[in-house]
């Protein structure tokens, strides 16, 4: 196999803002390892996945423990490509990952204690070969186990260089508020807050949540901002037999029926405005003061291409957001 080089312009294609008031600069799109990249999809296009988002611009790949399936496989997929391709481009790269959710079987394989914490660091490291982090994260609130032990797990990693900079995922605004002034206390470098964020998901802007990470100097990066799938053209004529919706379940095939009507018109604005629909609710999201980069999804090359677009136009006129906002209200 050729060894991989990165494209020499990929520095000129994005810009690059600072994560809340760190140091650390981060492109208005990252690229997710969520979906697509365990042991039931193709490594070649894992490969063709990964180098194209690099050479335009994308620095920033986030990982968790339990991303697959299987759970691990997505980390150990890119540990492999890594070694291939990515291990000359080591620090150009923000690699992250989490823990949290369900990984092994007994007390000590999920949530928050420093047992979990500290272990699925350790393996999250060897599957993907990295000597450390970027960013590590808490995945989730843990209601039966103090912040403070948390948080001072998370701390430990930065001090064992195992992680360089933390996150919290999935957590509330009264929790955030209180693991935050624990960080401060303990001089821990958190910056970034990881929440799911789309036109069909307003609760980070509606709870107060963006306000709180504004005021404390947080980033915020949201997931999930095309609401699987149902902020694209996918659905525009229906449920097809071969899509999420259909693989997901009823729940799914519920929301998306419920949201048709409202999918339809936001498409009309979308047209109006000379973009995709899944570029304009990107562009949505990026307008959120406390936004500053978009987790993006990706089956094939076509969508990372055509989700890089939304870069052209972020634009926003006052009636166009007025019009978004009555159709979602409706």
């Amino acid at each position: 196999m050729t060894q991989y080089l990165a494209a020499s312009d990929r520095y000129e294609q994005l810009p690059y803002n600072h994560v809340g008031r760190s140091g650390l600069r981060l492109a208005p799109l990252a690229l997710g390892l969520w979906h697509n990249f365990g042991d039931i999809d193709a490594l070649s296009n894992q490969r063709a996945l990964l180098r194209y988002a690099f050479d335009h611009g994308i620095t920033h790949f986030d990982m968790a423990n339990n991303y697959g399936p299987s759970a691990g496989s997505a980390e150990t997929n890119f540990g492999q490509l890594y070694k291939e391709d990515f291990k000359p481009y080591r620090d150009e790269l923000v690699l992250s990952s989490k823990a949290g959710f369900y990984m092994w079987p007994g007390p000590y394989g999920e949530y928050g204690s420093r047992k979990y914490i500290i272990a699925s660091a350790d393996q999250s490291l060897r599957r993907t070969g990295l000597d450390y982090f970027d960013i590590f994260y808490s995945h989730r609130y843990d209601p039966n186990t103090p912040l403070e032990e948390t948080a001072e797990a998370l701390d430990h990693l930065v001090r064992q260089r195992k992680a360089l900079y933390i996150g919290i995922s999935n957590y509330g605004v009264e929790e955030t508020a209180a693991i935050t002034k624990i960080f401060r206390e303990l001089k821990t470098p958190y910056i970034i807050h990881q929440d799911a964020y789309n036109m069909f998901h307003q609760e980070p802007a509606t709870s107060g949540l963006f306000d709180l990470l504004e005021k404390e100097g947080t980033g915020a990066i949201v997931f999930s901002p095309l609401a699987q799938g149902q902020l694209t053209g996918r659905y525009l004529n229906g449920i097809p037999d071969d899509s999420r919706a259909v693989r997901e379940g009823d729940w799914m095939q519920k929301e998306v029926k419920a949201h048709l009507p409202k999918i339809q018109q936001l498409n009309a604005i979308a047209q109006q405005r000379r973009q995709s629909l899944a570029e304009m609710a990107l562009a949505w999201d990026l307008q959120q003061p406390a936004v500053m980069t978009v987790l993006i999804g990706a089956s094939k090359v076509s969508q990372l291409e055509d989700n890089l677009k939304v870069l052209d136009h972020l634009d926003f006129t006052e009636d166009e957001l007025k019009a978004i906002d009555n159709v979602l209200k409706a």
